[in-house]
């Protein structure tokens, strides 16, 4: 019966990250490990599968051969890979370089149990990540068992080093001149086994629980930080190594606030009849105040007042970034018919004066154009 293809027994794609490899690997694992599938057959068979299939692929060089030659290239067979006769120590000189030569013997390579990162993502408001804030969070997470300390055996009892691997988690078998190193089939690269499980975690060493935790977010972080809490994401497998936690950070969009960097930007919209005569305006800013701004006679829209000092915090520094106001002149719309009467008066007043400069130049280019 012919062997599964590795990529199809971790469920990845050929062009799987080794980062992927060992996301799936982990998954797999912990699906079919012996301890979880007490007297399962199956279980125990896609275990072994499992494990070959990472043993091969974790490795860059073995990966390659196997690529290239598929399991002719680790089954021992006396051919070369895809063809008849001929020697084939060619493919093994690179793979089993690292091995010292002849005899039997172990590698010292052992499954990693380290525990996985997680990923959290929180939103925040624009004034709170202008304050800075104290946010608690809960999530579900594997964490130590607490009734065997992540031992993952019965409590009063340890795990011992496998007999088999000496504690190393691999073998390595010698076939001929041919060294092929294999996951442990006692501890199935764990380099330790148990006699009698914890019953709580069922000899993993951990179990899902919900975990609160208090992040600390600094005033000034953008949108898309990552705020790394060590230690605090899966606890590894029977006492290993717990993974990280990363905080990912999106900020909410404000209702009056654009931010760029550490500068605001405002869209003030004010009066046609405010732009014509100037006037003074209060503009609110994110830390609550406000501020006084002078428009002057003949304002444009588009005209933009900047204010120092009023606009984001600055990560890790007491200084802040500016404010600037953007003014938007607004038509008037809906008008009845005494304001239309009055608006037409005011236009057929202007007329031959200098009160729109930038229209009449613009109609005297124009103008020349067609003339010419």
């Amino acid at each position: 019966m012919s062997k599964q293809d590795y990529y199809d027994v971790l469920g990845i794609d050929r062009s799987a990250s080794g980062d992927e490899i060992k996301k799936a690997y982990r998954k797999k694992a912990m699906k079919y490990h012996p301890d979880q599938n007490a007297g399962d057959a199956t279980a125990e068979q896609k275990f072994k599968e499992v494990s070959e299939a990472y043993e091969i692929l974790k490795d860059t060089q073995k990966r390659q051969t196997y690529d290239q030659y598929g399991h002719a290239a680790f089954d021992g067979s006396q051919g070369h890979p895809g063809g008849g006769g001929g020697g084939f120590s060619d493919i093994f000189d690179d793979i089993f370089s690292q091995f010292s030569g002849g005899g039997g013997g172990f590698s010292q390579s052992r499954a990693d149990i380290s525990g996985d990162h997680i990923r959290y993502d929180m939103e925040i408001s624009l004034e709170e990540s202008f304050k800075g804030v104290k946010k608690e969070i809960s999530l579900d997470i594997l964490a130590s068992c607490g009734t065997c300390t992540g031992t993952g055996a019965k409590k009063g009892t340890s795990p011992i080093s496998c007999n088999t691997c000496h504690g190393h988690g691999s073998v390595r078998m010698q076939q001929g001149f041919f060294a092929v190193e294999r996951t442990c089939p006692d501890c199935h690269g764990l380099g330790q086994t148990i006699s009698d499980p914890c019953k709580d975690c069922r000899g993993t060493g951990r179990k899902s629980k919900k975990k609160t935790l208090n992040v600390d977010i600094p005033a000034g972080v953008e949108d898309g930080v990552r705020i790394k809490l060590a230690g605090e994401g899966e606890a590894g497998m029977r006492g290993g190594q717990s993974g990280d936690l990363y905080v990912f950070l999106s900020v909410t969009p404000h209702d009056l606030f654009i931010r760029d960097g550490s500068t605001l930007m405002c869209h003030m919209p004010i009066s046609m009849i405010m732009a014509a005569l100037g006037g003074k305006i209060d503009v609110p800013s994110i830390d609550g105040t406000k501020s006084t701004i002078t428009i002057p006679e003949g304002a444009q829209t588009g005209k933009k007042f900047r204010l120092k000092g009023k606009g984001m915090s600055i990560l890790r520094s007491s200084q802040r970034g500016d404010l600037i106001v953007q003014i938007l002149v607004e038509t008037p719309v809906k008008l009845s018919k005494k304001q239309k009467e009055l608006l037409q008066e005011f236009s057929d007043s202007c007329k031959g004066s200098k009160t729109n400069p930038e229209s009449t130049g613009f109609f005297n280019k124009v103008k020349k154009i067609f003339d010419a």
